[in-house]
């Protein structure tokens, strides 16, 4: 059995559709489908999912939605029609949207998800109606009945033991299983959503629990490329990677495959193929527990911004039990998360997603470290980038910090930071964002040029 999931732009109109119906059909063993909300058709279109956050916001400030529930409507209503299905599929989420749309907003978040998450949901509808009209034998499953029981954490929820147990009665169902992603169900009934890239996350739940050979993603790209192919030109492909590399690629800004999404399949040993909707004859990349090392020492490079630092420094702070844990628990208490954590004898600095700071946190965390951990000086940065170079043979490969560090000071580029993992599979750089693209290019360069990888 595979599972298969299809992403926004293979979903997003009646020709993707017809292509996502072609793939399932050519492959018997695939029988579970997992299906993200309509996407972009073109550059400047606008999501589902977007359109759906808009009716959410129309409905909670003014309480007037007939303009923009008639755009989420009319979008499903074209799709219909391109896939010759009637009116009726159209009347089913037009009505699921106007009961959404009833919902108890005293939270507001709950609200607006549950709105969100009806843009994964109604495609499931729509797709399996669409599955059986051409004579393909499929039904549409809610994750209730499925049994996908969640954690009660809004917006990251996280799939429970029971879930996977519940879910595993999917390999007896006859024919294709449509499935919604995104979403799950807590022990109360609630509906709770997963992270960024949460339709990968049901995808590999679902492949997890049903035990796949597989677990295939579909998506708009050809496979998984060494760099940014916006950045760098034609990058080389990667035919084969671990978990382990993905993850941390995903981490670092790849955007074909969310990190947090190889977690189910990691703990089930199940493999995972990124794959084409637009060129499904292309081989893809396979993501495994283990490969076989290639020439070069690094399998990908990636890079993300919006980082911000705060440092801190305090003589003698090696001395001073407990001043880490103190620092983090001031972090704790304003729900942010750090990153990375280098340090010297006395100075510390914290890496933090800047999304999670605003100048109120700043300021209440700077004043706690003056008033608590009495330090010698405080302040934060903003503009930070981090550059990842990944490999499994990394470890194996001596001189290849050096090679680096040469290449980011060919482009000028300051190193704020340098962090590496005990299991060595990634070595990261911390470098001002205005830097990002140039040192990118450089470390390609350095790294993957025909000189480099036969080590002339």
């Amino acid at each position: 059995m595979k599972v298969c999931k299809f992403g926004g732009t293979s979903v997003a109109s009646a020709e993707q559709i017809k292509k996502v119906a072609a793939i399932v059909g050519e492959d018997t063993k695939r029988k579970i489908v997992v299906v993200s909300a309509p996407g972009k058709r073109f550059n400047d279109d606008i999501k589902v999912t977007d359109l759906l956050i808009k009716l959410a916001e129309a409905s909670l400030s003014t309480g007037e939605t007939e303009k923009e529930l008639q755009a989420v409507v009319d979008r499903y209503a074209d799709i219909a029609k391109g896939l010759g299905l009637d009116e009726h599929i159209v009347n089913i989420i037009e009505e699921d949207l106007r009961g959404r749309l009833t919902i108890n907003r005293d939270n507001r978040d709950l609200f607006v998800d549950q709105l969100k998450a009806s843009g994964e949901d109604n495609n499931a509808k729509l797709i399996a109606a669409y599955f059986s009209s051409i004579g393909m034998e499929a039904e549409y499953v809610n994750p209730k009945e499925a049994g996908l029981i969640v954690s009660d954490e809004p917006g990251r929820a996280r799939a429970l033991p029971e879930a996977y147990e519940n879910l595993s009665n999917l390999r007896d169902r006859k024919g294709i299983v449509v499935f919604p992603g995104f979403f799950g169900y807590s022990r109360d009934g609630v509906m709770m959503t997963f992270a960024r890239g949460g339709s990968d996350i049901t995808g590999s739940i679902l492949a997890a629990a049903v035990n796949a050979e597989l677990y295939e993603n579909f998506t708009d790209v050809d496979s998984v490329f060494a760099a940014n192919p916006k950045v760098v030109d034609s990058p080389v492909e990667i035919k084969r990677m671990t978990y382990r590399e993905m993850r941390e690629l995903s981490y670092a800004g790849f955007s074909v495959f969310h990190d947090e999404a190889l977690m189910p399949a990691f703990q089930r040993s199940v493999p995972v193929c990124i794959k084409n909707t637009n060129n499904p004859s292309a081989e893809g990349t396979m993501i495994v527990a283990e490969r076989e090392y290639s020439k070069s020492p690094v399998i990908g490079i990636a890079a993300d911004g919006g980082f911000s630092t705060i440092y801190v420094s305090k003589y003698l702070m090696n001395r001073e039990l407990g001043f880490g844990r103190r620092l983090l628990q001031i972090l704790e208490d304003e729900y942010i998360s750090y990153e990375h954590t280098p340090s010297g004898i006395d100075d510390l600095s914290v890496i933090v997603r800047s999304h999670q700071l605003t100048p109120e946190k700043e300021a209440r965390i700077i004043s706690r470290c003056r008033e608590e951990l009495l330090v010698d000086d405080v302040y934060v940065e903003h503009h930070f980038a981090m550059v990842v170079l990944v490999g499994e043979g990394m470890h194996n490969t001596r001189g290849l910090t050096a090679r680096a560090t040469t290449a980011i000071s060919r482009v000028g580029a300051n190193i704020e930071m340098i962090n590496q993992g005990s299991s060595e599979v990634s070595l990261v750089f911390g470098i001002q964002e205005k830097d990002t693209e140039s040192v990118l290019k450089e470390l390609y360069k350095e790294f993957f040029s025909t000189s480099a990888v036969l080590g002339v």
